[in-house]
C-alpha cells in the first residue's frame, strides 16, 4: 500500500518488485499522478498490477477491512511504536493473513509515513540502512519486504539431481591426487624433496576449499599425467 506517492515511476517499480515476489494486490492512497505512462513503463511486465490497483482517497478507507496494518520505515521514530525487522515482520504478517487482509503501508518518497499515518498502524517495520546514507528508494523498500514475504510462502527450490561424476570425490581419490601432485611437482623441481610439506599443506587447503568432485579430480590427475608424459620425452 503506497501513500501519497509523488513519482509515478516509483509506483511502476513497486508493482514490478511485487510481481517478482508473487504479490498482486496494490493499493494507492492519493497518488500524485496515476494512471501514468511512466508508471506503466517502469512496471515492465507487471502492468496488470497497475491495471488492477485500487486507488483510494484516504488511508483509513484503504485499510478498513484489514485485520493488521504494518507501517514500513527506513528511519526510527521518537514515539514508541512496536518495531520489527523485515524478516520478523514478514513472519507476523503471514501469521495474521490467515485471519483476513493484512496491509503493509509505505509513505511518500520525501518524508515516509507521517505520525498521523503511523497512528493507523499496529506495528512499525524498520529497514536498517547505512546511518550515514539512508536514501532508500521506495520501490527498493517494497522489494525488501516483498522478498521476506516470498521466502516464507514460496516452495523450496527443488534440488537438481547430480549427473554421474558430479558428486564429491571420496577421500581416497583425493589422497591419490595429492600424492600424484606431490610426485609431479617434486620431479619438475617445484617442490624441495627434502621439505615438501609446507607448500603441500597450502595446496591441500586450496583444493579442500574447492570440494573437488569426482570428475574434477580426474581432470586434475589427467593434467598431471600430461605433465609427466611431456617432461619424460627426450629432447629433440
Amino acid at each position: 500500500m503506497l501513500v501519497n506517492t509523488s513519482h509515478p515511476g516509483n509506483i511502476g517499480a513497486a508493482a514490478r518488485a511485487m510481481k517478482t515476489m508473487e504479490l498482486s494486490e496494490l493499493y494507492l492512497v492519493n497518488p500524485k499522478s496515476f494512471p501514468s505512462v511512466e508508471a506503466t513503463a517502469r512496471a515492465s511486465s507487471a502492468a496488470d498490477l497497475l491495471a488492477n490497483a485500487v486507488v483510494v482517497d484516504s488511508l483509513p478507507r484503504a485499510i478498513e477491512d484489514c485485520v493488521a496494518v504494518f507501517g514500513a520505515s527506513a528511519r526510527l521514530r521518537s514515539k514508541r511504536w512496536p518495531i520489527l525487522p523485515p524478516r520478523e515482520a514478514a513472519r507476523e504478517m503471514t501469521e495474521q493473513a490467515v485471519h483476513g487482509p493484512v496491509a503493509c503501508v509505505f509513505g511518500s518518497e520525501q518524508s515516509g509515513l507521517s505520525n498521523e499515518e503511523l497512528g493507523y498502524c499496529q506495528q512499525l517495520i524498520h529497514i536498517p540502512v547505512n546511518p550515514e546514507y539512508g536514501s532508500l528508494n521506495l520501490s527498493q523498500a517494497v522489494q525488501i519486504i516483498a522478498y521476506e514475504l516470498h521466502c516464507l510462502v514460496a516452495p523450496d527450490v527443488p534440488e537438481v539431481p547430480l549427473k554421474p561424476g558430479e558428486g564429491p570425490a571420496p577421500a581416497g581419490e583425493i589422497e591419490h591426487f595429492y600424492r600424484h601432485l606431490e610426485q609431479t611437482l617434486t620431479r619438475i623441481d617445484f617442490l624441495n624433496p627434502e621439505n615438501p610439506g609446507h607448500v603441500m599443506s597450502r595446496l591441500r587447503r586450496l583444493f579442500g576449499r574447492a570440494r573437488l568432485s569426482k570428475v574434477e579430480t580426474r581432470i586434475l590427475r589427467g593434467i598431471l599425467t600430461a605433465v609427466d608424459n611431456a617432461t619424460q620425452k627426450p629432447e629433440g
